[in-house]
Parts: structure tokens; C-alpha cells; sequence
């Protein structure tokens, strides 16, 4: 403690401001670092919630006890990082965010003697509920809503109505789902209803726009969702980057242009072809064979009846009787028939019909432009047969500007980047010259504090001290003052030297 005493006592005014201002400095840092590591850190619990809803959800945390935070102006919700897991047990009890709707739970509080149509509507919630708890775990999925139509069966196929399903969804960042996210939505909820076909099903998000079936609301959509525009442009790009080049090798650079423009099906069709063989395979055969031999009936008489009776016939039959020989044979054979059916899927892409459009400078001459017609006819693939066509057009292209050299700096402009460096340089001579000024009046030390480095004795005083003795000058006192506030330690040293003298 004596020494901090000793060590106070020796500081200027100057330092002892200094040393307290320090002091406080650490007070402060200390008392903000405290402030940050005791400060609750709050973990966002909810986001995008409406007024009334942020009322529900902070009357549930307070019931529960949780302290809750309100931010981005009341839209979110934010709790301690601790007691994230049972906000989220106490909103769950309380439903106050308007969960998913109720799934096959409701069949537990069914009650007794339930009408079949009561029974329907039943199954047809949980059912509802059930997918939305599904879709909901989708990445990227906030939360959905469910519509289900669910005909009443019928006796006859031909007579039933498909079911449908209706879906709405919210995604997280506020964008739309990706294309496998959305298709993967509609196969789920179609393979979890009986007879649904995916293409029977609608996904819509916030905005109204249609995600699936692919194609609605965005126009008219080729494979994997490109519209029909898009597969033309980028047909019609590649065609004329590849005839530029063409031309470019051929006539040189800048002396012709193409410009393409194509109809293109970006419909994706299956083609079905049924072939027929030939000749037949025997595929059965049958045959039948009768034959009767012996001699005529007419000897043993007539036939009974009234013709037999008649002399007249009588004898006309006995008459024509002779040997008889039946023969009947029949064969038949089945034959059939080789039938090949193939099926081919057509990819988007065929060109329906283009029109070329090709620009060559003046410069180039007419045999060549008759020349480049045809290789560009060749090259872009047009037929004639399929309405194409080719304009061939010779101009005088514009001659592009000719780059001026900027001027450079003149006379005037060296004068005045010479000044300015003159006096730059006239600036720093100066102010080095008064910094070196300064230094030596800072550094310049009185005479007599030079005499105070080794302790000067008081009989050492006493002998230089002058014939008229020593007389106060103020000059000396001030002086002196300085010199004890500038180097202290040295004074010291110098009074406890004469203290033990004396």
C-alpha cells in the first residue's frame, strides 16, 4: 500500500488523470462484458404469424411461464435458446397456430349409431389431415391444405366419377418448390387415395400460380417445364451461331449475317405402329372323310310308301338302280397371322418449319453469294417440302466507327503537374523543419536539471554558492516546478541525498 502511495505521489497531475481515466476505461469494458455474458440469448420459435395469432401464442407461453420476445414488429416470436422444446410442447397443446386438421383421431371420439354418411365425411378428414401432416414434412414446406373429392361408388365402371385432390402450399422462404419437390407432393397424395391419378390433382401455392399439373398457368410447356418459346430461342440461337461461323470462315468476319427464325413441337408424343407378316403360320388343322360302297337298293324293292305301291314307279326305280361308290372328304386348317406393335416416344424438339434470313456485305461478290446460298441451305437443313425458306439479301454494311486516339496532355498540363509537385515537395521540407524544431525544444533540457543526473552534495553548494548569496528568482521557481513534474524521480533523489547530509 506504500508503495502505491509512493508511486501516486510521484505522478503528475497529468498522469494521475490519465491512470484514472484507465481505470474507469476497465470499469466500463468489465461491466459490458458482464452485461453480454449474462444477457439471455432468444432462439426465433416462430416466424410470419398475424397480430391475433402472436396474442394466442404469447397468452400460451405465459401461461406455461416461458418468456417470450416479440420481433420483426410482431410477426415473429422468440424465446429463451433453453426453453425452445417446451414452447414448442406448450404451443403444440394449445393449437394456437392453426395446426394441420385432426387425422385418423377422429375415428377414437366416433359416436355410437353414426349415420354412413357421417361415416364418410369421417374418413374423408382424416384422410385430409393425414396428407397434410405428410406434405408438411417436405423440405421446404411451411405448411399445406388439403381438399379431397371423394364420389360416391358406382355399379357400372363406365359410370364413375375419378376422385380429385386439391392442394395448397406454403413454402418457408416465401418462393416456389422445386419441380421434383412438387411432383414428388402430387405422387404421394396420389398413391394415398384410392383410384386418384397424379394427374388428377391440383398444387397451387400463395400466389395462385399453378405448380402442378406442369404447364398450367405458365403457357405451353415442353419436357421438364421449358416453355415452347424457350426451346425456339434456344434453337434459333444455336443454328445462327453455328452459320455465323460459317460465314465468318469462309467470307471473313463482319461481312455476313444470319438471322433464323423456327417453329418447333415441344410436345412430347408416343407414336404406336401395328405391322402385320406376310405370310400366315398354320397355327391347327382338321379333316374330315366319309365314304359308302355297295351295290343299288332297287333289287329288295321300293322305298315304303306310295311310290313303292305303283307298279309304274315301281319298276321305273328297279330299273334305274345300279352300284354305287360315296366318297366326301373336307379339310380345314387355321392360320395366323404375325402382329408386331411398337411404340415410340417422340422427343420435343422437331422442327416444324424455319425461315433463314441471310444479309452478306456488298464487298462479296455475286458468284460467291450464289455459292454461300447453297451451303447455308445445306448447312440449316432447309426443305422446301416442309415450307421453309431462304432469303438471300446484299447490302452495304455500315462501316463500324474508327477508334480515335485520345490527345494527350499538353503544355499546359506539364505546368500544372509540376507545380503541383513543388509544392508537395516545398510542403514536406517545411513541415520537417518544424518538426525538427519542435523535437529539439521538447528534448532541450535546463542546465541545472543536467547537474541534478549525480546527487550534488551541500557542500558542493556551498561552494559555488555566489559572493552575494542566492536570491529567489521567479524564473527559477517555475522552471523548477517543471522540472520536478517533468522528471520526478530524479528531484527526489536528489532531496533525500541533502535530507541525509543534513
Amino acid at each position: 500500500m506504500t508503495q502505491v502511495k509512493s508511486v501516486l505521489s510521484r505522478l503528475s497531475t497529468r498522469g494521475k488523470l490519465a491512470l484514472a481515466g484507465s481505470a474507469l476505461a476497465l470499469v466500463i469494458l468489465a461491466f459490458v462484458l458482464f452485461q453480454m455474458a449474462t444477457k439471455q440469448s432468444y432462439t426465433t420459435l416462430a416466424t410470419g404469424i398475424e397480430p391475433a395469432e402472436a396474442g394466442q401464442v404469447t397468452e400460451a407461453l405465459a401461461a406455461k411461464g416461458i418468456p417470450y420476445q416479440l420481433q420483426d414488429s410482431g410477426t415473429a416470436v422468440g424465446v429463451p435458446s433453453a426453453d425452445v422444446s417446451q414452447a414448442r410442447i406448450a404451443l403444440a397443446e394449445s393449437d394456437v397456430l392453426g395446426g394441420s386438421k385432426p387425422g385418423f383421431e377422429l375415428f377414437d371420439s366416433q359416436q355410437f349409431g353414426a349415420s354412413d354418411f357421417q361415416q364418410k365425411v369421417t374418413y374423408q378428414r382424416a384422410l385430409e389431415g393425414e396428407l397434410e401432416r405428410t406434405i408438411n414434412q417436405v423440405e421446404g414446406v411451411k405448411s399445406s391444405n388439403v381438399q379431397l373429392t371423394l364420389p360416391e361408388e358406382q355399379l357400372f365402371s363406365e359410370e364413375a366419377i375419378k376422385p380429385t385432390a386439391a392442394v395448397l402450399i406454403a413454402s418457408d422462404s416465401g418462393g416456389r418448390l422445386g419441380a421434383s419437390a412438387v411432383r414428388g407432393i402430387a405422387h404421394l397424395t396420389a398413391a394415398s387415395v384410392e383410384g386418384l391419378s397424379p394427374n388428377d390433382v391440383t398444387i397451387t401455392d400463395g400466389s395462385g400460380a399453378t405448380l402442378w399439373p406442369a404447364g398450367e398457368g405458365s403457357g405451353a410447356l415442353g419436357a421438364g417445364g421449358v416453355s415452347k418459346q424457350a426451346i425456339e430461342a434456344r434453337y434459333d440461337s444455336g443454328m445462327e451461331t453455328r452459320l455465323d461461323a460459317l460465314l465468318a470462315r469462309t467470307i471473313g468476319p463482319e461481312k455476313g449475317r444470319v438471322q433464323v427464325q423456327a417453329e418447333v413441337d415441344a410436345d412430347r408424343t408416343t407414336q404406336s405402329k401395328l405391322e402385320y407378316a406376310k405370310k400366315g403360320t398354320p397355327l391347327a388343322s382338321q379333316a374330315e372323310h366319309e365314304s359308302l360302297k355297295g351295290a343299288g337298293a332297287a333289287a329288295a324293292g321300293g322305298a315304303a310308301g306310295t311310290a313303292g305301291n305303283i307298279p309304274s314307279y315301281a319298276a321305273g326305280a328297279g330299273a334305274a338302280a345300279g352300284p354305287s361308290n360315296y366318297k366326301r372328304a373336307k379339310e380345314e386348317t387355321q392360320y395366323g397371322v404375325d402382329k408386331t406393335v411398337t411404340h415410340t416416344q417422340v422427343a420435343p424438339g422437331t422442327v416444324k418449319r424455319q425461315h433463314v434470313a441471310l444479309i452478306v456485305d456488298k464487298t462479296v461478290p455475286a458468284a460467291e453469294v450464289v455459292q454461300l446460298e447453297k451451303a447455308i441451305e445445306g448447312a440449316a437443313g432447309i426443305e422446301a417440302k416442309r415450307g421453309d425458306t431462304l432469303t438471300v439479301s446484299r447490302i452495304a454494311f455500315a462501316k463500324p466507327p474508327e477508334a480515335t486516339a485520345a490527345p494527350g496532355p499538353g503544355i499546359t498540363e506539364y505546368i500544372k503537374y509540376g507545380v503541383i509537385g513543388l509544392a508537395g515537395v516545398a510542403f514536406l521540407v517545411f513541415a520537417a523543419r518544424h518538426l525538427r524544431r519542435k523535437q529539439n525544444e521538447v528534448l532541450a533540457e535546463p542546465i541545472w536539471l543536467k547537474e541534478l543526473n549525480a546527487p550534488t552534495s551541500l557542500a558542493e553548494l556551498e561552494v559555488q554558492r555566489p559572493a552575494d548569496g542566492w536570491e529567489e528568482d521567479p524564473t527559477l521557481v517555475n522552471s523548477a516546478d517543471e522540472v520536478a513534474a517533468m522528471d520526478s524521480d530524479k528531484v527526489a533523489q536528489q532531496l533525500r541525498a541533502w535530507m541525509k547530509e543534513s
